[in-house]
């Protein structure tokens, strides 16, 4: 496993209500979207090397701002609420899918955009609109398939294949935040965003 560069150094900012919130739009941001069940909070803790750097809820849907990390003065980490099956009243899940919308289409120091998905049912329909929404706006993304321990090695693959065949020419990988599979790919693909 290579050095981590993110491990004891990534720091909690801010949790951010709406985009004026957020820290001034300049250096590099990597932001990380998707279901509200997938996994996002244990992946950065796992990233981070810490337990709670990110609060992992037993109730989806328990990011309801934009939580912002940091590495350094220009490098940020961005912890995009989930969508899907979050558990909170329609107007705030909408309200939640604008904010995140405006997010995506208007920062500027915005360089890279990882999308999670589980990888035991993989890219549903809200997956794949926001790769095609990222194709189209020439966001450079990255497919992470979740709670890879939960499959066996021959259903890790297959899953991995299916990934690949239906969105080509994208860089996706298998994770788990259990036992640390693919940490080192989620590091190089940060690693060529943000250095």
């Amino acid at each position: 496993m290579k050095k981590n560069r993110y491990q004891n150094n990534l720091k909690f900012l801010l949790s951010a209500p709406d985009l004026k919130s957020l820290p001034p739009d300049f250096g590099k941001e990597v932001a990380f979207i998707g279901a509200s069940n997938v996994g996002k909070s244990s992946m950065l803790n796992t990233l981070a090397g810490e337990k709670n750097l990110a609060r992992v809820g037993k109730t989806p849907g328990v990011t309801q701002f934009i939580n912002v990390f940091v590495l350094d003065q220009k490098t940020r980490i961005i912890d995009l609420p989930g969508y899907g099956y979050a558990k909170v009243p329609l107007k705030k899940r909408e309200e939640l899918q604008e904010m995140t919308n405006s997010y995506l289409q208007k920062r500027e120091s915005l360089v890279g955009l990882f999308v999670l998905t589980d990888s035991r049912h993989p890219l549903k329909p809200q997956d794949l609109k926001l790769i095609s929404w990222a194709k189209e706006a020439n966001l450079p993304i990255c497919i992470l398939l979740t709670k890879i321990d939960k499959l066996t090695r021959t259903e890790a693959v297959a899953a991995l294949k299916f990934v690949q065949n239906e969105i080509p020419n994208c860089s996706a990988h298998v994770f788990s935040a259990e036992n640390k599979t693919g940490l080192g790919d989620v590091l190089t693909e940060l690693d060529h965003w943000l250095l």
